[in-house]
């Protein structure tokens, strides 16, 4: 590094945003993320005995990846090298590789690469660093806001170790607010600010977990805010309020949010708890989710979970999609409300998917008898010649419009697929069946 190089990364480092420059340093700055970095958990003592091999790290912005990253740069004695996957190419791995062989040749030294973002690189250039990870060249610390299950080469996950990271509990947040404003060397205690317990708080709850979102919004009250009479500035809850406008939700649409939350939804509506099913379609819908893809999941959970114990459900449901489409949002909240809410509060039963289960999987195990002669198409000629038809009862010249007969094929004349439940409507169905047994 030249002294032009060294000016710009102080300039640069003075210049960053609160959040990077307060960045720990060391395992024990560290706030949160106990249940890995625990002074008895596996990752804190790789990283303290410089013994880390490769991993992963999983989780929401602002829960402190690239900072762990950073920490083990400084702590390591091995090379320590960083790309980001949304701009590096092959040409920079083949840099990183190169120097890495070189390294650990003519020092024995490791070398570790810390690739942020490692979900943006492709399939081709995960497999490129597969052969060096496996030979030891490099120790792979890669991050990532994305299910790694979904987004990582299985065979890089094969060889790392995957720590998951969560969101920073309300009073992690608030330590590293007040750690903000007082710090005069990394933080803004330079400029004599103090934040109100309130304000703390606000920004705590408002920021859902993410340091860097909290962080923010601290430095633009700061920076923004004049001083009082007392020479200092003071960080109300007002000012707090304006420095964040929106409650940031942690959803992404292609991601594990998206799935999480979905899966939720259709939980809370199975096990009959509407307060929770309103509240996660709240969710998707102020994340931006597609109405047509929450409608399209009511109506399978109306079928598949309600069925014939409300068949009113799935009436609702329908109407409820169709209507959604054409209103629109915002108006759509309302009548998707009104269609989960009605779905969540209906009797549950089901014996639909049970009985379509178990007929379907009859059907592709089994042996398939011929239908029963009396059951066949008789309405062409010849048809009665063959016997198709012949015997057949039509119900509705019997008492009660029912008369019994044998449907289901020969040898299956006793199964039964449609176990009713006694649950709403479906208690009337059962007594219907049962009165006719009789």
């Amino acid at each position: 590094m030249d002294l032009f190089d060294y000016m710009r990364e102080q300039n640069q480092e003075r210049e960053a945003p609160l959040a990077s420059r307060l960045r720990p340093s060391t395992l024990d700055e560290v706030v949160g993320q106990k249940h890995i970095l625990g002074k008895d958990k596996l990752l804190y003592r790789a990283i303290q005995a410089d013994q880390l091999g490769s991993v992963i790290f999983y989780g929401p912005p602002g829960t402190g990846k690239t900072t762990l990253a950073r920490v083990i740069a400084n702590t390591t004695r091995s090379q320590f090298r960083q790309i980001n996957a949304t701009s590096a190419g092959k040409k920079d791995m083949e840099d990183v590789v190169k120097e890495a062989k070189d390294t650990l040749g003519m020092y024995g030294r490791k070398t570790i690469l810390f690739v942020d973002e490692i979900h943006r690189f492709n399939r081709g250039q995960q497999d490129y660093l597969l052969p060096f990870v496996e030979d030891g060249t490099l120790i792979l610390i890669g991050a990532t806001t994305e299910n790694p299950y979904f987004e990582v080469n299985g065979a890089l996950l094969s060889r790392s170790r995957i720590f998951e990271l969560k969101p920073l509990e309300k009073a992690d947040v608030k330590e590293l607010i007040y750690r903000a404003v007082s710090d005069r060397e990394k933080g803004m205690g330079a400029y004599r600010a103090c934040i109100d317990e309130d304000a703390a708080e606000f920004l705590a709850d408002a920021a859902g977990g993410d340091a860097r979102s909290a962080l923010n919004a601290v430095e633009l009250g700061v920076l923004t805010t004049e001083r009082s009479s007392d020479g200092q500035i003071h960080i109300d809850l007002e000012t707090a309020q304006e420095c964040i406008q929106k409650r940031a939700v942690r959803y992404d649409r292609q991601g594990d949010n998206h799935y999480d939350t979905i899966s939720a939804f259709i939980k809370s509506m199975r096990g009959s708890d509407p307060d929770a099913a309103v509240y996660y379609l709240a969710r998707m819908l102020y994340a931006g989710e597609d109405i047509r893809f929450i409608a399209r999941r009511i109506m399978v959970h109306a079928a598949e979970d309600v069925g014939n114990a409300d068949p009113q459900a799935l009436t609702v449901a329908v109407s409820a999609a169709q209507a959604a489409e054409r209103v629109g949002m915002p108006e759509a909240r309302i009548i998707l409300a009104q269609a989960a809410l009605y779905v969540a509060s209906a009797p549950k039963s089901n014996s639909v998917v049970r009985a379509i289960g178990e007929a379907m999987d009859a059907v592709e195990h089994e042996p398939s008898p011929p239908v029963p002669a009396h059951l066949q198409d008789s309405h062409y000629s010849g048809a009665q010649k063959l016997g198709h038809g012949n015997g057949y009862r039509y119900p509705h010249d019997y008492p009660g419009h029912y008369v019994k007969q044998q449907y289901l094929p020969d040898g299956m004349e006793d199964r039964k697929f449609y176990h009713v439940s006694d649950q709403g409507y479906e208690a009337q169905i059962r007594r219907y069946l049962d009165s006719l047994k009789e």
